[in-house]
């Protein structure tokens, strides 16, 4: 029995390799894939989302284009990390798919409106507008969604776009806040976990082996951004973080982590986007997020590397 799920992005070339964990797994039925702004603006997610799909061979997947700018700020973007085109290091054909003319965030309202309750899971890879917008215009649906599964926020590990904040949820915190109030059951992949997962050149070396074109689009990717994030930390490899929520999916044995309350902060203009996460349980704030701290790294990329070079 698969799972039925809707990917909301921003690739990003770990989005990108997200995607394509999803689309060669069997347990997972990706009803559609939702873009925003973030990594790089819409226009260009957009775009990267039905690249990525027709390097899978998916075609038929529905692509829907959502919001181009945070709820209630500026769009801040991250070429720096992801290159002009946010998926630099492997040259895709220009795609022949045609984006849906229906806006993510009506996609994602009726998709939870007509299915049966709690059968849908969101997988936000990216800076949650719209599903923070979805939650706004049609409150309804929070008690539709089986459960939401994202990547963002960090505690440990701190922020990797100021001091206090993990990209995602700095782009667009009121939206996070929206979605961290919301009363759904909620998954969080935070830098605490991905940065346990660091590529490697034995594993980008074993996936150019594979003489596979998808394989090989994943291993120039990570060539490209490993280099950023290797200068950055000092690491020897680059952490692929969004594919975390996707893994976690298929097989949520390779990670563990704690029911915790975890919160916002969007008043504070020296910590605003931070995920204040009550990891001690010092509060007595309820917990409203299974936030993960832990991952077995070698199951993840094996985990990868077996189902991309199926496609």
């Amino acid at each position: 029995m698969s799972r039925d799920i809707i990917i909301d992005t921003d690739p990003g070339q770990d989005d990108a390799v997200a995607i394509l964990l999803a689309l060669a797994s069997p347990e997972l039925n990706v009803l559609g894939i939702t873009c925003v702004a973030g990594n790089v603006p819409l226009a260009r997610t957009s775009h990267n989302a039905l690249q990525v799909c027709e390097l899978a061979g998916r075609p038929d997947m529905r692509v829907f284009a959502g919001c181009a700018q945070p709820m209630g700020r500026g769009l801040v973007t991250a070429e720096h990390v992801h290159g002009a085109t946010g998926l630099d290091g492997a040259t895709l054909p220009e795609p022949q798919m045609q984006i849906q003319s229906e806006h993510a965030v009506d996609f994602i309202i009726k998709s939870m409106r007509q299915a049966p309750i709690k059968s849908i899971t969101l997988c936000p890879l990216g800076p949650l507008t719209n599903i923070g917008t979805a939650l706004l215009k049609a409150p309804d649906i929070a008690d539709r969604i089986a459960q939401i599964v994202l990547m963002g926020g960090a505690y440990f590990e701190v922020g990797n776009i100021t001091p206090a904040a993990e990209f995602n949820i700095f782009v667009d915190p009121e939206a996070a806040d929206i979605v961290f109030k919301s009363g759904i059951d909620l998954v969080v992949a935070p830098l605490d976990v991905t940065h346990k997962a660091l590529t490697s050149k034995a594993w980008i070396t074993d996936l150019r082996a594979k003489n596979n074109n998808v394989c090989d689009a994943v291993a120039g990717w990570t060539d490209f951004f490993e280099r950023f994030d290797s200068e950055k930390y000092g690491t020897h490899g680059a952490p692929l973080h969004d594919p975390c929520v996707v893994a976690y999916l298929i097989a949520p044995n390779l990670f563990t982590g704690r029911h915790i309350n975890v919160q916002i902060e969007i008043q504070s203009e020296l910590t605003r986007g931070m995920t204040v996460a009550d990891w001690w349980r010092v509060t007595d704030r309820p917990a409203n997020a299974l936030f993960l701290g832990d991952i077995d790294a070698t199951g993840y990329f094996n985990l990868i590397t077996e189902r991309v070079a199926q496609l």
